[in-house]
Order: structure tokens, then C-alpha cells, then sequence
């Protein structure tokens, strides 16, 4: 089962999101949140595999409460961020901050649930296309504090490069593995090995270190 928690602070939002989750036979709702304060400290408890977060919210938002989150070493909770703007820039700092997705709020249920099962599964960028237009976007911004640091990418090896320009594509293990000709498991391994080095906790923040670093440049998303 996927356990899932919902940070929003409409009602409406929270109740509508926990009855679709709750109709799918691999998912369970295990946290409520109606702020961002309220929603890290359900996460804490409820130790969920994903957690819809909301961004603007009362008391503490979106994007600080994703950042605690993701800073929090005894969690794995990615966060799929959930938001009525498409472009909106708080949805640059939630990403930056450890986000693992991006979804629309008023996207069909079926793209909801896809995102939660792929996020959970760890391949967070094939999510809705909107993350990768996200993600590209997100891109063309030089930050002070770049996600990895050149000794990180230097450590790679030529086959694990080759791969994280794939992921940085777009292309999911199987796609990656068909590409170059290896088995998926091999891929797998290629991947978890290049978040390793890189010190990223997903495949979102291993796009965005290959914009930074330049292993791709902004277009080249499929």
C-alpha cells in the first residue's frame, strides 16, 4: 500500500483528494493537514510514503513545510506538490526546497493517482508533463547555490553520465535501458548510483543539478 497524507487548508480540497485516494485499492490515506505547521508534524507521526502539499497556506506554507520535509534525514516522504498556478513561483522554491513533483490542482484524477504511484516508485519526473515544463523552466534560473558540486559530477563514471542525461530527458528506466542497450535492473542500479553521488534525494533534483551543471540544456526535455 501506498500511505498517503494531504496538507491543503480548503476543506473542500482535503476531502475531495481523500476520497479518490481512498478508492484505489493500492492507496491509504494516513494524515490530514490543514496548514503547512500541522502537515510536518503528520508527516513526522504518519511517516507517509507521499505527501500532497498544498503551497499557499495560513500559519507556515507550502514550500518551508516541504523544505523541513525534505531536510528531515529520519523521513522518506516525497512531496508532490499541489497548486492552482501553473507557473507560480513558489513552485520554483518547493522544487528547489525537495519537492519530488508538481501537479495542477484541477487535473484529472487519473494524472493524480499516476503521479502519486510514480512518486512513490521513485520515478518522480515522468510524472504529468507539466513537471517537465516545470522543471525546464525552473532550469533557466543561475542560482547562487547550485544543487551538486562539480566534484560530484566529476565522480561519475562515462555510463553513469550517459544515464543521467537520459533521466535529465525525460526517459524513464525502461526507455533509458532500451537506449543504450541494458537491462532495466542494470539501469536501476546506473540510477541509484548516480543520486548517490550527486547527493539528490530523486530524480527531480537530478534534472535540476543537469541544467545547472549543463549536462543538458534547456529544450532538451522530450
Amino acid at each position: 500500500m501506498i500511505r498517503v497524507s494531504i496538507v491543503d487548508d480548503q476543506q473542500l480540497m482535503r476531502t475531495g483528494f481523500e476520497m479518490i485516494l481512498d478508492a484505489q485499492d493500492d492507496m491509504e490515506v494516513v494524515g490530514i493537514g490543514s496548514d503547512g505547521r500541522e502537515g510536518v508534524e503528520q508527516v513526522r507521526r504518519a511517516r507517509p510514503d507521499v505527501v500532497l502539499m498544498d503551497i499557499r497556506m495560513p500559519e507556515m506554507d507550502g514550500l518551508e513545510a516541504t523544505r523541513l520535509i525534505a531536510e528531515d534525514d529520519d523521513l522518506d516522504t516525497k512531496v508532490l506538490v499541489l497548486t492552482t498556478f501553473d507557473l507560480d513561483d513558489y513552485v520554483y522554491g518547493a522544487i528547489r526546497a525537495g519537492a519530488s513533483g508538481f501537479l495542477l490542482k484541477d487535473s484529472p484524477t487519473e494524472e493524480l493517482v499516476r503521479a502519486i504511484r510514480l512518486i512513490a516508485g521513485g520515478e518522480a519526473l515522468l510524472a504529468p508533463s507539466v513537471t517537465r515544463t516545470l522543471i525546464e523552466e525552473f532550469a533557466r534560473h543561475t542560482p547562487d547555490d547550485p544543487v551538486v558540486a562539480t566534484q560530484a559530477v566529476d565522480s561519475l563514471t562515462n555510463r553513469e553520465s550517459e544515464v543521467w542525461a537520459l533521466m535529465a530527458q525525460g526517459l524513464s528506466n525502461q526507455e533509458i535501458a532500451e537506449s543504450l542497450i541494458l537491462g532495466e535492473t542494470t539501469v536501476k542500479t546506473h540510477v541509484s548510483r548516480v543520486l548517490m553521488k550527486l547527493g539528490v534525494r530523486d530524480r527531480v533534483q537530478a534534472v535540476v543539478a543537469a541544467y545547472e551543471t549543463g549536462v543538458v540544456r534547456p529544450g532538451e526535455l522530450r
